[in-house]
């Protein structure tokens, strides 16, 4: 497979990373707005730029994508209300991260490790409480809030000519890590090439995606948003990787957003590769997760998924029952629009008291966003966990704060706990 190059905003023909014209549709889910832009009261009057959420695969690499690049700055804008340390099974995941890629790849302690796509650098936090030096690479201002909390942060979009300034001023890196990112990035051919130049030789690029084989298991239609231009499996990540210098050299399913991979790329060709590697490409095979009859009844599921979801609200409203949204991840946009949830059947939604989003409006349907201690006070009848993917302990925690409503788990099966 030939080296990428950069994708142009706008509507795309060819696979993003093998170029080829052969791409099955999958659903055709809705028009949306970018899932994190957040409108304020004032903003609702004013209109809002819809994209389309079409679903395709490459039949010749396998790639799951998405057909149209928004731009990147209208997704990742300054005041991008997003932050990975707020939630706490998040937090903790992320933390993890530190000592098991460490051990893993045999780091040392003194090495430079680099995040991309740093948020509010709650990654390296587990890194520098190992020694090692850190340097968080955020577009946007979350960048301010990783500098307090004491994480050296380039407030900049990652290209070649910052890993150039970078290996200026704090020398190459051991490890270059991008959590939720690397499927983000319509730039990928520049930024495979600057993870390149500010590497060692035989330095480890550590990235976490979705999985597309996670997806398919547990049904997740509402993780196609227009930040997720990939979704990745194995055979295409290694094609990917082999076209750029790097060695695919293992990869593990990790939990994180419902069902990631975490796979490590070395620079360099030829290096050892782990078993797990074949084992997942077995898996996947397995799984049927290159075939086109895959995809047709996963888009059935999804279409029967909708049909459900919104007949219950429609219920539920009919029967003058309550019923709000409890969190706000970028994830639930594509949820509430794909099935039409709008206030008059989801007059709000929760969030904790130190998210970023309170007092705004979800895209696309306009929901107003709300102090969980609202929610508390009122006791709806049903509470819609929209981050269901955590579902568990969502509902435990917010149990022991006393809520006593009926709890709407819209995927992978729509179900209700008393």
């Amino acid at each position: 497979m030939p080296r990428i190059t950069d994708l142009a905003v706008g509507h795309l023909t060819r696979c993003q990373i093998c170029g080829a014209e052969d791409l099955q549709p999958v659903i055709e889910l809705c028009f949306s707005a970018p899932c994190d832009s957040l409108r304020t009261a004032a903003q609702l009057a004013a209109g809002e730029t819809s994209y389309p959420l079409n679903l395709l695969r490459c039949r010749a690499c396998g790639l799951v994508q998405i057909d149209y690049v928004v731009d990147p700055k209208e997704l990742f804008f300054p005041e991008y209300p997003y932050r990975s340390g707020i939630t706490e099974t998040l937090r903790r995941n992320l933390h993890a991260i530190a000592a098991h890629v460490s051990d893993r790849i045999g780091l040392r302690g003194d090495s430079l490790v680099v995040d991309i796509g740093s948020n509010d650098g709650t990654i390296l936090q587990g890194f520098r409480s190992k020694g090692m030096r850190v340097l968080g690479v955020e577009p946007t201002n979350i960048a301010q809030i990783a500098v307090a909390n004491g994480i050296p942060t380039v407030n900049a979009f990652f290209d070649p000519q910052a890993a150039r300034r970078i290996v200026a001023e704090h020398g190459r890196a051991g490890l270059v890590t991008a959590a939720n990112v690397f499927a983000h990035v319509n730039t990928l051919g520049s930024l495979l090439e600057g993870i390149g130049h500010l590497l060692d030789d035989g330095g480890h690029f550590v990235s976490e995606s979705h999985y597309m084989l996670a997806i398919l298991e547990t049904l997740q239609y509402d993780s196609i948003y227009h930040e997720h231009l990939r979704y990745y499996l194995v055979k295409p990540l290694r094609a990917l990787f082999d076209a750029h210098g790097f060695t695919l050299v293992d990869a593990e399913r990790i939990p994180n957003y419902g069902g990631s991979i975490r796979a490590y790329a070395r620079k360099g060709t030829g290096h050892r590769v782990e078993r797990r590697i074949e084992e997942l490409l077995a898996l996947e095979e397995n799984a049927r997760a290159y075939d086109d009859e895959t995809y047709a009844r996963f888009a059935d599921r999804i279409r029967r998924s909708r049909r459900e979801l919104r007949s219950l609200m429609v219920r539920l409203a009919d029967e003058g029952k309550t019923v709000v949204g409890v969190g706000c991840p970028g994830r639930c946009v594509t949820l509430l629009a794909y099935c039409a949830i709008t206030p008059d059947l989801l007059p709000y939604i929760a969030e904790q008291s130190s998210s970023l989003k309170l007092g705004m409006f979800t895209p696309t349907t306009h929901i107003p966003i709300r102090d969980e201690a609202i929610m508390l006070k009122e006791q709806p009848d049903y509470a819609l966990i929209l981050s269901w993917h955590y579902a568990d302990p969502i509902i435990r925690a917010l149990r022991e704060k006393g809520l006593r409503s009926k709890v709407i788990v819209p995927l992978p099966e729509l179900r209700i706990v008393d």
